[in-house]
């Protein structure tokens, strides 16, 4: 039931509860279909709201890095490009809030349908990597001090985000293959499906997307902060203004890697519990229900992700706010003499 492409989840559902309902027809037929019209009203409006605010909050973001004096520390360009990973995903989102208010009729076309949850997978496993990068420079920086060399280095950082990007790229490769339109006659539409040919592949990407996609990395962040805490509390007392100002950006790093967990754990724990459910660990119609209400909860939440990274930088940061600062105080107002001088100039050129 949890598809791999979280935006349509539900169409998705949809469908497989069609094919669930087929199967158990010769048993219990579970009463499973909701009531859609509370999802036709307001998600849309949902959506959009989260991808216009999005856009131009990750966009102000690569603007404050960009325009910033100086060159962007390693941190900073792991942090840049998760803003373009988002920027990614929230250029997608609108698409599906569309084929959420045509009642999940696919109105785009088998390219789109293909392009568009290729931007959610490139979102889902570069986002947590990247995060996970930075996680190990802070490690380096503060833990391993003496035997960073040169892994800390603004090149390696950007060979280090290429390779997450190809990554992401080539873990969307099954979407772009198996994904595709097609008519389902129970609901008189064209819908978005991702069908793969056996169904022990679906089992497959559910586990890879568990493991790969959540557990390795979260593991390697949890490492990494654990040590990072414990380095900065028994230098904490040591700490110079330098120090105080590195830990500012240390706060504003932990905010992002919680927020990024408090958004995505819920898509991943029931994928996992969707993992027991295809194995016939979890049983009945009180666990097919619990996972269909879950997945939906557990999307939107996902999707709120997006959002929550330029609110944390501004309204949580006087790191990012320190940037934004220095960028104004570095843009010349315009002065009154500078304004009649601008004005004779014209004056002058219009009479020649």
């Amino acid at each position: 039931m949890m598809p791999v492409q979280m935006a349509e989840s539900l169409s998705q559902d949809i469908y497989d509860i069609i094919n669930r309902t087929e199967k158990n027809n010769s048993s219990t037929e579970c009463p499973y279909f909701p009531d859609l019209n509370f999802v036709y009203t307001f998600v849309p409006p949902y959506i959009f709201t989260i991808c216009v605010t999005g856009l131009l909050g990750n966009i102000f973001v690569l603007l404050v890095f960009f325009l910033q004096k100086g060159r962007c520390t390693v941190a900073e360009i792991y942090l840049g490009n998760l803003a373009a990973a988002d920027l990614m995903l929230l250029a997608g989102l609108p698409f599906w809030a569309v084929n959420i208010m045509h009642h999940f009729n696919w109105p785009f076309g088998d390219f789109l349908c293909k392009t568009t949850n290729v931007t959610i997978i490139f979102n889902m496993y570069t986002s947590i990597y990247l995060l996970a990068m930075v996680s190990i420079d802070r490690y380096l920086a503060l833990v391993r001090t003496m035997t960073t060399g040169r892994m800390r280095s603004v090149f390696y950082a950007k060979v280090f985000c290429l390779c997450i990007w190809l990554f992401g790229f080539i873990m969307s490769i099954p979407s772009v293959i198996y994904r595709s339109i097609e008519y389902v006659p129970e609901f008189d539409g064209v819908m978005c499906l991702l069908k793969f040919p056996e169904k022990s592949w679906t089992l497959a990407s559910y586990i890879i997307l568990n493991v790969i996609g959540f557990l390795l990395p979260v593991s390697i962040i949890a490492f990494c902060n654990y040590h990072i805490i414990k380095a900065l509390r028994e230098s904490q007392k040591h700490a110079s203004s330098e120090d105080r100002s590195d830990n500012k950006a240390n706060k504003l790093i932990f905010a992002v890697i919680l927020a990024f967990l408090l958004c995505w754990t819920p898509f991943h724990f029931f994928t996992f519990l969707e993992i027991l459910y295809q194995v016939d660990c979890l049983k009945g119609c009180t666990w097919e229900t619990i996972l269909e209400l879950g997945n939906q909860i557990a999307t939107y939440m996902a999707c709120l992700n997006s959002l929550l990274n330029p609110v944390l930088y501004v309204f949580a940061s006087q790191y990012f706010r320190r940037k934004i600062t220095d960028i104004f105080k570095r843009t010349k107002p315009w002065r009154g003499s500078d304004l009649v001088a601008l004005q004779r100039s014209v004056i002058a050129t219009h009479r020649q």
